[in-house]
């Protein structure tokens, strides 16, 4: 993966200069003439982010320093903000060979088994110890989505593993603890979208059937229906009497009959 990469840095070299004293580290790397180039690390395949590198060998002597101290420095030098954790341990005695930065960054990382990530803003540099892998719920989102999304913002990163867990529901992320979070935050972003997304209209129930208010009316020998305060029909007749009600027994009464005495 770096041999394709050594290529692009392969650029004229200058004079280096070199000088030191006990304890005491000389660095400098040769300028190339011309603007830096810029240039993936260490791949567009490998790692999203950019990093802005110079197009030329980076020397750098060492006796007996800090390996946190050494990369540090390996930022200073080519103005990168560089984050090494506290598990980051050791020193770096003897020469290193002339390397371009991205080369020299791997020898280190192999040499004292650490791990990088760059996330587009700092290089974070940690032991190989503090390597995390997290299963993950993607809840309502496809893998392709999240893998897709990844690699959009520059996320994805071929060295660290993305997949989903078999006979599950599951994804399977390994890397570097800033690589995992980026992940995981990346996932969580997506989720909140996917339940936030408006829902198809659910179909309602027909509303139930109201039944109809019959009222019915009598009126002497006639019979009224009302409907919902319609009428709708009547039969019968309407007789009514205008004069007072006669009773039996009644000598005004027609068919009255008096009690006799």
């Amino acid at each position: 993966m770096t041999s394709v990469l050594e290529q692009s840095f392969s650029a004229s070299r200058g004079t280096t200069c070199r000088s030191f004293t006990k304890s005491v580290l000389a660095r400098c790397f040769s300028a190339a003439v011309g603007a830096a180039a810029t240039v993936l690390l260490p791949s567009a395949a490998a790692i999203g982010a950019q990093l802005d590198l110079p197009n030329t060998t980076y020397t750098y002597t060492v006796i007996n320093q800090d390996l946190s101290a050494a990369l540090l420095e390996f930022g200073s030098n080519l103005n990168i903000k560089v984050n090494v954790s506290q598990e980051v341990r050791g020193r770096i005695q003897g020469r290193l060979p002339d390397l371009p930065p991205l080369a020299f960054l791997n020898r280190l990382a192999s040499l004292y088994n650490l791990e990088w990530y760059f996330d587009g803003q700092v290089l974070h540099v940690t032991s190989a110890r503090e390597a995390q892998s997290r299963l993950l719920v993607p809840g309502p989102v496809p893998f392709e989505r999240l893998a897709s999304t990844l690699a959009a913002f520059n996320v994805a990163d071929e060295r660290y593993e993305v997949r989903p867990a078999p006979d599950t529901q599951l994804v399977l992320v390994t890397g570097p603890p800033r690589f995992v979070a980026l992940v995981e935050q990346t996932l969580n972003g997506l989720i909140a979208e996917e339940q936030a997304r408006p829902k198809p209209a659910e179909a309602r129930a027909e509303p139930p059937l109201l039944r109809d208010a019959v009222l019915t009316v009598f009126r002497g020998s006639q019979t009224t229906i009302l409907r919902n305060g319609r009428l709708e029909s009547t039969f019968g007749t309407n007789e009514s009497s205008d004069g007072p009600a006669q009773r039996d027994g009644d000598p005004s009464s027609p068919n009255g009959r008096q009690d006799p005495r």
